[in-house]
């Protein structure tokens, strides 16, 4: 057995933290962590009864755990883990999906068990490398994989992206027939009884686990039910609350009509991706990042798994349909794309990417064939040269909110132009100075023409910028991050207000032909500004279609003493 030496979070008093174990099916057993009097989770919504953490053992042949547990219950559960298995003995470790609170222990049971294999999705396998900070074993999975641990313990694997989190998967035990579901039917309710025996006390929490976690993601919701429904299911191990067992077709069922029902198809961008094949995924992912910042409901369909009458059915519902480019000797991929070019109209718009697998389907002669027949080209082809890199990364995602800004134009006019004219001539009143803000991380950097600036504070020295959630420029303006605030000069901003107000291809280089030098913080000082600030980001706040990003001002200088800042007078406050 391993020496097992822990140390106790630093948790109050006053918090109830107990654990339960039981067998819910032949070698299998569930480690329960019960967390009576946490009010909160994360920032999504307020907890009314507690919740639980719940991690699963399974003893065939072979030995796999699945899930661990919150890092508040450490010294509890590892204690609990020790006493059940010896360690050593310990094959795999299946993660469901990276959240911190089924994966917080899982540096742990490496240093303990460091012959561990980990199985999760390729997303999961990545994020882990970037959280632990150490070697390990790992096993990628997905949709239709399979793991023997003996014992006729034979685990299928089911890819469930996007629930609620993008690495999400299900574990099917065939001898057992429990379905692991990590989050997906799961509710935040803590009390003794194991299974679902009183589904009438549960009822209100399940559908508010539902509507705050899984209702924004109904798409990938059905998506989901659609893979399990041929399963033989006796029990839904789920992450959170009571296991599912007396009441299955009940809970399915309400999934299934509530993700029918909040299921949207206005502005539908269909991303389609080779799962296996190059940096398709990669790719398909930074698309979707700048797809998220606009209005839009996304699909993401692997070419490799989907058949041709789920595409047509999607393809006919979808506003924008993003393509990366599969192999030319992956058949059934190629029968997918020509489904989508048989089904696409002229009133969609089509984003093409090379995956950079060696032997892609040449990208321009699929392009001209969209535009043979009517489809607008959302963003120009994103090649691949020599594999992703953080520049890629960002043109990728820059490519995805300029096609979702193209899909939404007409509701962003409309939006505009619901405002009662009087509302929007008083808010124009409200003047503001106008400033470039530029901000560099690594070898990315942003560009932002700005007026929504004040100083906030005195003692540190602060100051606030309002930035729309579609810019580019927000993902370099987290807590950490560094950027220069350029005051603009009266009389001396037209010639930069001209150039960085244009509309730059995704992935261009903002700066060209501007005059700049370097700040301390890496970012670009404009040689034209009429002072500049140089800022670090301390905290950002959501204002419904823009973040507040209060920043402590580190150093700065004036060019002209005698200079006026440009000031900005609007004529209505719908827009910029």
């Amino acid at each position: 057995m391993v020496a097992l030496k822990v140390h106790s979070e630093n948790i109050p008093q006053s918090a109830r933290l107990t654990l339960q174990t039981r067998n819910i099916g032949e070698e299998t057993t569930v480690i329960r962590c019960l967390d009576w009097d946490r009010d909160r989770f994360d920032i999504e919504f307020a907890l009314k009864n507690g919740t639980t953490y719940n991690s699963f053992l399974i003893e065939g042949e072979k030995k796999a755990l699945i899930d661990t547990s919150h890092g508040k219950f450490k010294k509890l559960y590892l204690e609990k883990l020790v006493s059940l298995v010896d360690l050593s003995t310990l094959d795999y470790l299946i993660v469901s999906h990276t959240e911190p609170d089924h994966s917080g222990l899982i540096k742990d049971i490496l240093n303990l068990a460091p012959q561990i294999t980990i199985v999760g999705s390729k997303v999961a396998i990545q994020f882990l490398e970037n959280m632990v900070h150490q070697p390990f074993e790992s096993l990628i999975v997905k949709s239709g994989h399979t793991l023997d641990l003996g014992n006729e313990h034979q685990l299928e694997f089911v890819s469930a992206p996007n629930l609620h989190w993008p690495d999400t998967i299900f574990t099917y035990d065939h001898k057992t027939s429990i379905l692991y579901t990590c989050d997906v039917f799961g509710m935040h309710y803590c009390d003794d009884y194991l299974y679902d025996e009183e589904p009438d006390l549960l009822e209100k929490d399940f559908q508010y686990y539902y509507d705050c976690l899984m209702g924004p993601n109904a798409r990938s919701v059905l998506a989901a039910l659609k893979r399990i429904e041929k399963l033989e299911i006796k029990t839904i191990a789920t992450g959170h609350g009571p296991l599912l067992q007396h009441h299955i077709p009940k809970w399915i069922n309400a999934y299934s009509k509530w993700s029918k029902e909040q299921s949207k198809t206005d502005n539908l961008v269909v991303v389609f991706y080779d799962e296996d094949y190059g940096y398709s995924e990669e790719i398909a992912r930074n698309i979707i990042k700048g797809l998220q910042k606009t209005e839009v409901t996304i699909d993401l369909v692997d070419l490799s798994t989907t058949d041709p009458h789920e595409t047509r059915q999607l393809v006919y519902q979808a506003k924008g349909l993003v393509l990366g480019m599969p192999s030319q000797n992956n058949a059934k991929a190629q029968t997918i794309v020509n489904t989508i070019l048989a089904v696409g109209n002229p009133k969609q718009a089509i984003g093409l990417f090379e995956s950079g697998g060696g032997e892609d389907e040449p990208i321009y002669p699929l392009r001209n064939k969209f535009q043979e027949i009517g489809l607008t080209e959302g963003f120009p082809p994103i090649l691949v040269k020599t594999g992703t890199t953080p520049s890629l990364e960002k043109m990728a995602s820059e490519a995805g909110t300029d096609l979702g800004q193209w899909l939404t134009r007409d509701r962003s006019i409309k939006n505009m132009k619901s405002l009662d004219s009087s509302l929007e001539k008083a808010l124009g009143r409200i003047s503001s100075g106008l400033y470039l803000i530029t901000a560099k991380k690594g070898e990315i950097a942003g560009a932002m023409l700005a007026s929504w600036v004040m100083q906030a504070s005195l003692e540190p020295i602060g100051v606030a910028i309002a930035v729309a959630k579609d810019r580019a420029i927000e993902s370099l303006m987290y807590p950490g991050d560094r950027f220069v605030l350029n005051v603009l000069e009266e009389g001396n901003s037209q010639g930069l207000m001209k150039h960085f107000l244009k509309r730059f291809p995704p992935g261009s280089d903002r700066f060209a032909g501007v005059k700049t030098y370097r700040a301390t913080n890496g970012s670009q000082i404009l040689a034209d500004a009429l002072a500049y600030l140089e800022c670090v980001v301390t905290s950002r706040t959501d204002c419904g279609d823009h973040w507040i990003i209060y920043s402590n001002v580190q150093t700065g200088r004036v060019s002209k003493v005698e200079g006026l800042t440009a000031v900005h007078h609007r004529k209505v406050g719908t827009h910029y």
